[in-house]
């Protein structure tokens, strides 16, 4: 008998079935008044159990993307057919993955006999790494109603959680429409003044005098400008610290997750330009990945830093930073991102060892909780000192940036929000000054 009802359960409505025979009981308590109801709805849902038991389940696929952005809305689709030559009733659950928010599930749904159905769902991961689906869990409704069969069906599969890389996506999109500007990106015109010859051609309003070609605007008896670019085949080194200070948390995000973000944004952008992109990780994860180009190396670097997460130990600037110098010989761009407290004495030696040859970008993480409680009015004396903790906290911060300022080129104070923009303004800034 037990192996007949495994995975079977009574329905609402068998419950509902129990009730409504309690209630000649109690009115009759001479059982010969309600024997008879109670042996045909007994049979009745004996039978029903036996059909829930011997219900051909349906056939049940599910789609996934097989890489999906961490802390974005993704969909999932289940496709469902009934082959059997009845109809069938049931709830569907998906066995998601750990560490995910899911909208739009379960569902109740019914199909005719042969009768196909699909339906998408929302999953949103919040956590890099390998994620794993289990089963598809269908609860079989049987033909009366009065039970439900849990069958396991579909197939587990594992995806790919990566950084969020609908940034690339968000930035082609506006790019191709002409407004990156939303994005807080500058981008550089196509026929600025850079540092490497591209063409010459006819002058255009707006072209400086520095752009005319005198020779070649005598020779051809019209006003001819030379069009510039940025300067291709540069290298990009990102800096990363994956310590104990880049676990905090910034809503769902860590500030390693918000680094990562913007690595990746401003790797594509740099790849695209032509110059070369490298990355070292130093902290709790340690990695190195040489110099990489080509835009299709975005996909080893998500490879190789999707399911790197931080650790308890605190980072070593100075280690790291003989690192780069043993490792980078060649003058680059180096965007160092972390998140800096006062006792960090040994990056100062570090910047000052990585200037000697390189480019430094300092990307200082700052929380968001600090400028919303910055700017709250205390209306109580426990306010008050969260605030002034705030402000002093800040002051500190600001005194040992501007330490920082004589030996970096440039530093960046920005919340994790703000750092893909950031680095890629900053970016542009230096391929613009010529300091590579």
């Amino acid at each position: 008998m037990f192996a007949l009802i495994k995975g079977t359960r009574p329905a609402g409505q068998s419950l509902a079935m129990v009730a409504l025979l309690l209630i000649p009981a109690l009115l009759w308590p001479d059982p010969d008044a309600w024997l008879i109801p109670v042996a045909v709805a007994s049979g009745v849902s004996g039978l029903d159990l036996v059909w829930c038991w011997t219900l051909d389940p349906p056939e049940v696929r599910r789609h996934i993307a097989p890489n999906i952005p961490v802390n974005r809305e993704s969909t999932v689709c289940i496709r469902i057919h009934n082959r059997t030559s009845q109809p069938l009733r049931f709830e569907v659950h998906d066995e998601v993955p750990d560490d995910c928010r899911v909208v739009g599930m379960p569902r109740t749904l019914r199909l005719a006999a042969g009768e196909s159905a699909e339906f998408v769902y929302s999953l949103t991961a919040t956590r890099r790494g390998d994620a794993r689906f289990g089963y598809v869990i269908c609860l079989l409704r049987s033909p009366f109603g009065f039970w439900q069969r849990k069958v396991r069906l579909g197939e587990p599969r594992s995806v790919r959680v990566y950084p969020d890389f609908s940034v690339i996506s968000n930035y082609l999109e506006l790019v191709s429409d002409q407004h990156s500007n939303r994005m807080g990106i500058k981008l550089t015109q196509r026929r600025g003044e850079g540092l490497e010859f591209q063409q010459l051609r006819e002058y255009r309003d707006g072209d400086t005098l520095r752009q005319i070609d005198w020779k070649a605007t005598a020779r051809r008896q019209a006003l001819i400008s030379r069009e510039y670019q940025e300067e291709r085949d540069q290298r990009v080194l990102f800096l990363i610290d994956s310590g104990r200070r880049m676990r905090t948390r910034d809503g769902v995000l860590s500030h390693f997750d918000h680094a990562l973000n913007g690595m990746l944004l401003l790797a594509y952008i740099a790849l695209r330009q032509g110059d070369s992109v490298a990355l070292k990780l130093f902290g709790a994860e340690r990695k190195w990945v040489p110099a990489q180009r080509g835009v299709g190396s975005v996909n080893l670097l998500l490879n190789e830093i999707y399911d790197l997460h931080t650790g308890t130990e605190a980072a070593d600037y100075i280690s790291a930073a003989e690192e780069v110098m043993a490792k980078q010989r060649k003058r680059s761009l180096i965007v160092l991102m972390t998140n800096l407290r006062e006792e960090d004495a040994d990056l100062l030696p570090a910047l000052k060892l990585l200037r000697q040859r390189h480019v430094v970008i300092l990307a200082n993480l700052r929380e968001s909780v600090l400028d919303t409680t910055s700017q709250q009015v205390p209306t109580g004396f426990e306010e008050a000192l969260r605030v002034a903790g705030t402000f002093h906290h800040l002051a500190k911060r600001q005194r040992y940036q501007t330490k920082c300022l004589p030996l970096a080129h440039m530093v960046l104070d920005c919340t994790p929000q703000e750092l893909p923009v950031s680095i890629v303004n900053a970016y542009w800034q230096i391929k613009r000054s010529g300091k590579l």
